[in-house]
């Protein structure tokens, strides 16, 4: 019980001997007693330092814009490459998602398809203001004939013409199945972007760049399960054995 009630007091005293080793440290040995009036400062004495006085919040400011600055300029050009073609990648999805409206897609396809729509057109937005941010050429989306488009390399997964126009012509029951058949391909495509992107080295260490890559990769393989037990769950088309 004794050992309990000394604590604080040996507490206190290595603290009281903490703070006469730094001022030792800082000062040297104790300063005598205070001059006379007038008396000079001998040239083996020195004046107490001044205190240093604390940055002020625009010099703060500064120097956090300045590290933010130099930031954005840590990118690699897999990053580049991968931003500027998710880009192309998503409108195509938009387009595809788009037709469910006008397609007699069924109320659940409808759904998917919104979702489709509102998660991809943020991700584009992200993805060009960040090549914008870093001075790279961000893919502008086009309007033609109501439909989104982007000039672009062919992605991984992407539709080809003919497939976007087989998708185009179908209706109700088939446009479901041939929707979820395309989509399934097209995230399959996305997902194989975003290994890419991670398996090269030096490439997605930009903070955005890999959050953005992961969220794609864990929202785009969860959606292909959920379109495969869609696309199973499908009566068989008329005419099949």
């Amino acid at each position: 019980m004794r050992a309990s009630r000394d604590r604080p007091t040996a507490v206190a005293l290595l603290a009281l001997l903490a703070a006469g080793a730094c001022a030792g440290a800082h000062g040297g040995s104790q300063p005598g007693p205070p001059a006379p009036a007038g008396a000079s400062v001998s040239a083996g004495s020195s004046a107490p330092a001044a205190p240093a006085s604390a940055p002020s919040a625009a010099k703060i400011e500064a120097l956090y814009r300045a590290r933010s600055d130099s930031a954005r300029m840590h990118f690699t050009s897999a990053d580049v490459h991968f931003m500027t073609g998710m880009i192309g990648h998503h409108v195509q999805a938009l387009v595809m998602a788009g037709w469910a409206p006008t397609h007699g897609a069924s109320p659940s396809l409808r759904t998917l398809c919104a979702r489709i729509i509102n998660a991809q057109k943020d991700e584009i937005a992200t993805m060009q203001q960040w090549l914008r941010d870093r001075g790279q050429p961000a893919p502008e989306v086009m309007v033609m004939d109501g439909m989104p488009m982007v000039h672009g390399d062919m992605m991984p997964g992407m539709l080809t013409p003919e497939q976007l126009l087989q998708l185009d012509q179908a209706r109700g029951p088939d446009f479901d199945r041939l929707f979820l058949t395309d989509m399934i391909q097209h995230h399959r495509g996305a997902v194989t972007m975003v290994n890419d992107l991670l398996g090269t080295d030096g490439a997605a260490r930009d903070e955005l760049v890999f959050k953005l890559a992961s969220d794609i990769q864990v929202d785009q393989t969860t959606e292909i399960a959920r379109m495969e037990r869609m696309l199973s769950a499908l009566p068989s088309p008329a005419g099949a054995p």
